[in-house]
C-alpha cells in the first residue's frame, strides 16, 4: 500500500508540473499577436442584424444567384452599436462562397469610416460564433464527463494546439521562415505537450514522443525528396495561390504542400505512438521481468493490429476533401488511371502513401525505444523502488 501510495505520488506531481507548463505556455501564446500584417486595411469590423433585405438587385442564372442585396442592419456591437446603416452583399455566383440574408439573420459587417462616421458597409458573412461556442462548450462538457481528469488534459492538449498553429506556426511562415522546419518545430511542441499531459507515465510519453517524432521525420523526409518526382507545383494546395496574389510573392509554396503532408499525418501518427507505447507500459508493468526483445515484440504485435486500421483512416480524411471532384472525374467518364494523373489527385495521392509510410513506421520506432525504456525500467525496478520510497518518506517527515 505504501509502495503504491509513493509512486502515485510521485506520477501525481509529474503530472501536475506538465498541467501548470502547458497552460503557462497557453496564456503566453494568448496575448496580442506578434504578427502584423502588412496589408491590412484601416477598416471597422462589427455585428448587426439584418432587419430589411431588398433582393431587386439579385438575379437568378440556373442554379446559381448574382447581383447584390441591399440589406439595413441595426449595429449591434462596437464603437457604432444601435445606428443602423445600409450593407451592400455582392453575389458573384460562386456557390461556395456567395451568401445570402434575410431578416432576422446576425451578419459580420466591415465598415469603411471617415472623420467618425461611417461611409459604407458591407455584410461580410453570418455571425456563427455563439453556435460554435456552444459546439465547443458541449464537446468539452462530454470530453471532461467521460475521461474527467484525463479529458480535462486532453482539452487543454487541443486549445494548445490551435494556439501553437494560430499563434506561432501560421504568423512565423508567413514572415518568410521556412515552411518545412517551423511546421516541423510545431509538431514537435504540440506532440510533446499532447503526450507527456496525456500518458500520465514519463516513460510512456518519452517513448511515444520518441517514436512518434521518428515517423514524423520520415515522413518529413520522403515528401521532400518525392515532391519533385511527382512534378507538381506547390499551388496545387487549396488557396496558396491566393498568397502569392496577395503580396506574398516570396513564400515557397513547394515547402509549404511538404509542410502540409506531415502535418496532417501527424495527428494519426502520434495517436498510434501513444497506444503502443501505453500497451507496451501495461505489458512491462505485469512483467517486469521480460526482455527488451520480448517487449519490443510485443510492442510490434499491438502496432500491426493499429496500423491496419488508421491507414484507412488517413485514406478517409484526405479522400473526404476532394470527393465532389472525384465524382465531377467520374460523372465525365474519365478513366481511372487518367484521374490519378491529374495534379490534384497526385497531390493527393503523395499526401495519403507518404503520410501511411510514417503511420506504419511509427509503431516499430515506438516498440524499438519502448523495449528499450521499460526493460530498463524493469530490470532497475528492485533496486530503484526502495530508494524511492525512502525519499518520499524523508520529504513527508
Amino acid at each position: 500500500m505504501r509502495k503504491f501510495f509513493s509512486v502515485k505520488r510521485l506520477l501525481n506531481r509529474h503530472s501536475v508540473f506538465v498541467v501548470i507548463v502547458s497552460l503557462i505556455i497557453s496564456v503566453l501564446l494568448l496575448m496580442p499577436d506578434l504578427y502584423t500584417s502588412p496589408y491590412a486595411r484601416e477598416e471597422e469590423r462589427c455585428i448587426g442584424e439584418v432587419t430589411e433585405a431588398d433582393n431587386t438587385r439579385m438575379r437568378q442564372y440556373g442554379i446559381v444567384k448574382a447581383g447584390s442585396q441591399i440589406l439595413s442592419v441595426r449595429i449591434s456591437q462596437g464603437p457604432y452599436a444601435g445606428r443602423e446603416v445600409s450593407a451592400n452583399n455582392d453575389l458573384l455566383g460562386k456557390m461556395e462562397s456567395d451568401k445570402v440574408f434575410k431578416p432576422g439573420d446576425r451578419a459580420m459587417l466591415v465598415l469603411s469610416v471617415e472623420k467618425g462616421e461611417i461611409v459604407s458597409a458591407t455584410a461580410y458573412d453570418h455571425y456563427r460564433m455563439p453556435l460554435e461556442l456552444i459546439l465547443l462548450i458541449l464537446f468539452a462538457l462530454l470530453l471532461i464527463g467521460f475521461a474527467g481528469i484525463s479529458g480535462l488534459k486532453a482539452l487543454l492538449s487541443f486549445f494548445f494546439a490551435i494556439l501553437a498553429v494560430w499563434k506561432i506556426m501560421l504568423p512565423c511562415i508567413l514572415k518568410g521562415y521556412d515552411p518545412v522546419w517551423i511546421a516541423f518545430a510545431t509538431v514537435t511542441a504540440i506532440s510533446a505537450v499532447t503526450l507527456f499531459l496525456v500518458a500520465g507515465n514519463i516513460r510512456t510519453a518519452l517513448a511515444a514522443w520518441i517514436g512518434s517524432l521518428l515517423g514524423i521525420l520520415l515522413t518529413t523526409g520522403m515528401s521532400v525528396f518525392l515532391f519533385q518526382y511527382f512534378n507538381l507545383h506547390g499551388a496545387v494546395l487549396p488557396f496558396s495561390e491566393t498568397l502569392l496574389y496577395s503580396g506574398f510573392d516570396t513564400l515557397n509554396l513547394e515547402k509549404l504542400f511538404t509542410a502540409a503532408v506531415f502535418l496532417g499525418a501527424s495527428g494519426a501518427v502520434i495517436d498510434v505512438s501513444i497506444d503502443v507505447a501505453a500497451a507496451m507500459y501495461e505489458v512491462a508493468h505485469k512483467r517486469p521481468d521480460l526482455s527488451v526483445k520480448e517487449l519490443t515484440k510485443s510492442g510490434f504485435a499491438v502496432g500491426r493490429a493499429m496500423v491496419s486500421t488508421m491507414v484507412t483512416t488517413l485514406l478517409m480524411a484526405y479522400l473526404s476533401g476532394y470527393m465532389a471532384l472525384l465524382m465531377v472525374l467520374m460523372s465525365k467518364g474519365i478513366p481511372p488511371v487518367q484521374i490519378l494523373n491529374l495534379n490534384f489527385i497526385a497531390a493527393e495521392v503523395l499526401k495519403t502513401v507518404v503520410g501511411s509510410f510514417g503511420l506504419v513506421t511509427v509503431a516499430p520506432f515506438t516498440a524499438i525505444v519502448g523495449g528499450i525504456l521499460y526493460a530498463k525500467r524493469s530490470q532497475e525496478h528492485e533496486r530503484s523502488e526502495p530508494f524511492v520510497i525512502s525519499a518520499v518518506q524523508d520529504i513527508q517527515n
